[in-house]
């Protein structure tokens, strides 16, 4: 285990913004994380967890020791009557992993595709895309209690999965567990900086079945004319689209979607299309009406506008970019990010009565 100085973080998050990490240390076994614990300085010292970093936006330097997780492998652990189990290293590439279970026959997770970010990362902010949520596939993780060092297992009931939302998102307390689960010895009230992810399991449908619904992949199968997709088929045009809307962050610094779809009530959203009959919703089968955070920033006329280097996507006004480059030294900071995010949140709800919250940890 080697303790790197003074690290610079451009390269290791998504936005590419200029930041250092006072002190980093690289996790690629248990072992290590077991050397890390068993030093007393680096056991007390508060900890940052640090996958792909295509979630965070990042302020200025890190002064917790920040643990860049590289925990690799990927395997099918067992099959049940209903189900593949596939395990994945939380190091791995979650894009890499959806395109490796489709080559090996285990399917599910197609919609999923090329979303940013470690399988570690998954289960926290519980990705989802075009129907699909993580928790929809979850079977199960283990993770370490970084106070203690005991590893333990959570379930799903137990991550306490919401809309990009979990456990490992949240302090202590802020976020009760059901189950009565258990990590370190003590109830698990919520993980956020307390717990790393060491791998994650998932349960895979032997049968089968296309989830669809969407307006994109309804295009996709009238271009093709077809009704009956394929798992590889839905992988390769979810890819097309994301590509189509979505700048490659190794190209465009970006976090992908800054900020959450917001639900109303069904009263709001018949308020708001009173107001702007145009505004792009879909109901949910709570009764609630999730609508479109990108439709209400483009309607706000945010598309295309920047502060400093910082800017909203010309062709998805979700998506916040660093206009500087990805090696540039005087790209977009962390600062000119949250300041367009905060002047965007001002902008829709003085419009719509309505705040956005944004997706990415802010650090």
């Amino acid at each position: 285990m080697l303790v790197e100085k003074n690290v610079p973080l451009q390269a290791f998050n998504s936005f590419h913004i200029v930041a250092k990490a006072h002190a980093l240390v690289r996790i690629a076994s248990e072992a290590d994380l077991h050397a890390l614990l068993a030093d007393p300085e680096l056991r007390a010292s508060p900890k940052f967890v640090l996958g792909g970093g295509s979630n965070i936006v990042l302020t200025g330097d890190v002064k917790a020791l920040v643990l860049k997780v590289e925990l690799m492998g990927r395997r099918l652990l067992m099959e049940t009557d209903k189900a593949f189990i596939v395990e994945a290293g939380a190091g791995e590439s979650w894009h890499e992993l959806v395109a490796w279970t489709l080559a090996q026959g285990y399917l599910g997770l197609e919609n999923l595709a090329l979303i940013p970010g470690t399988v570690g990362a998954a289960p926290v902010q519980n990705i989802g895309a075009y129907g699909v949520e993580l928790q929809d596939r979850f079977d199960s993780l283990d993770a370490i209690d970084l106070q203690t060092g005991q590893v333990f297992t959570l379930h799903a009931a137990q991550c306490a999965f919401g809309y990009r939302d979990s456990v490992f998102k949240h302090g202590a307390g802020a976020a009760a567990v059901p189950d009565g689960a258990v990590a370190g010895g003590h109830q698990v009230l919520g993980l956020k900086d307390r717990a790393l992810i060491l791998r994650v399991r998932f349960a895979l449908p032997k049968s089968w079945k296309p989830v669809l619904g969407y307006a994109d992949l309804d295009k996709k199968m009238a271009e093709h004319q077809c009704a009956q997709p394929t798992a590889q088929q839905i992988f390769d045009w979810v890819c097309e689209v994301r590509r189509a809307k979505l700048p490659d962050p190794q190209v465009i610094g970006n976090v992908g979607s800054f900020f959450k779809n917001p639900t109303v009530t069904p009263e709001q959203c018949v308020d708001i299309i009173a107001r702007d009959p145009k505004v792009v919703h879909y109901h949910l089968a709570d009764g609630s009406v999730k609508l479109a955070a990108g439709w209400l920033i483009d309607s706000c006329g945010w598309r295309g506008k920047s502060v400093g280097q910082a800017g909203v996507y010309e062709k998805q006004a979700l998506v916040l970019v660093n206009r500087g480059g990805v090696d540039s030294p005087f790209g977009a900071t962390g600062g000119e990010v949250m300041t367009l995010a905060r002047a965007i949140q001002t902008s829709v709800y003085e419009r719509f009565g309505i705040r956005l919250e944004p997706e990415p940890v802010v650090v």
